[in-house]
């Protein structure tokens, strides 16, 4: 049965009321495109009003696995999620799978959003191509970095996996495996079908070229040092060391290392990363 106009226009009148003020619907995103300096077309969604925060997604992922910051961020912020090139709903190029061209697509986002300095939220191979950014044209157009879970090239070097003796699986299964891997706690097996569909997306020869950056260690450590912008580093136990290194010796970084999360740490406990990062904007970027 429908309500009667007169207490449905009540009712209306009622989450109005009670909505927080400026407020904006949570996880109700629109979809907006733009051109990057090489002409190529890639994808980003957006909600919510206010400051800034960009999402950028880790390797070949794409921007709808930060749902859970879209949904509460944008209560409060205007969220930015993005389809880094080869990924999600963003064009399939065949070049610019490397980090110098991957951190200008990142600057000629923050480019079509305006001169407002966001916060980039940048997580797996989104903080390198983030870094890269930094390395090649500053900080100027930055507000805050959070980094969230890979090595930034500070000491001591992540410990690789040893190879899998016998045949590779096909790249579905692989892909399959990669993206349960990323979690520690239960998700829903139709999200993760949904989720290993998007990653597949991106080509094989992409995705090993996404895997193979052909700079040092050094670059990432010579840019996140180089900003003197507000930067929160957090990680798993695995790159505790690196924590314990940025937090001793750059000034304006904070860290903190989580346990009994997996790699997609924002979505395993979402709750505590987004009260993380509310607390960090608050008190170190837009007090």
């Amino acid at each position: 049965m429908r309500p009667l106009p007169a207490i449905a226009t009540c009712l209306a009148a009622l989450c109005l009321l009670t909505a927080p003020a400026g407020a904006a619907p949570p996880g109700r995103t629109q979809d907006r495109y733009f051109q990057t300096s090489d002409n190529i077309r890639l994808h980003y969604v957006e909600a919510g009003h206010g400051r800034t925060i960009v999402l950028v997604p880790g390797w070949t992922m794409p921007a709808w696995i930060w749902q859970r910051q879209i949904d509460d961020l944008s209560r409060t912020y205007h969220v930015v999620a993005f389809d880094p090139r080869g990924q999600g709903d963003s064009a399939i190029p065949a070049a610019g799978y490397e980090p110098h061209r991957r951190g200008a697509d990142i600057g000629d986002l923050l480019g079509t959003l305006g001169p407002e300095k966001p916060v980039i939220v940048a997580w797996s191979l989104g903080v390198l191509d983030t870094l890269a950014l930094v390395h090649d044209t500053g900080d100027s157009a930055l507000a805050g970095l959070v980094l969230v879970d890979n090595s930034i090239g500070e000491d001591p070097p992540p410990v690789a996996s040893p190879a899998k003796p016998g045949p590779k699986p096909h790249r579905d299964v692989m892909m399959r495996n990669f993206v349960h891997s990323m979690f520690a706690h239960k998700q829903p097996q139709p999200w993760l079908d949904r989720l290993t569909a998007a990653a597949l997306r991106t080509p094989q020869a992409a995705a090993n070229a996404l895997l193979a950056y052909p700079v040092p260690r050094t670059f990432w450590k010579e840019a996140v040092y180089a900003t003197a912008k507000p930067v929160l580093y957090i990680v798993r136990d695995n790159f505790a060391g690196q924590a314990g290194n940025l937090q001793a010796h750059h000034p304006a970084a904070e860290t903190v290392v989580l346990h009994n999360v997996g790699h997609a740490l924002f979505v395993d406990d979402a709750a505590r990363f987004n009260a993380m990062l509310r607390d960090f904007i608050a008190r170190r970027v837009w007090k």
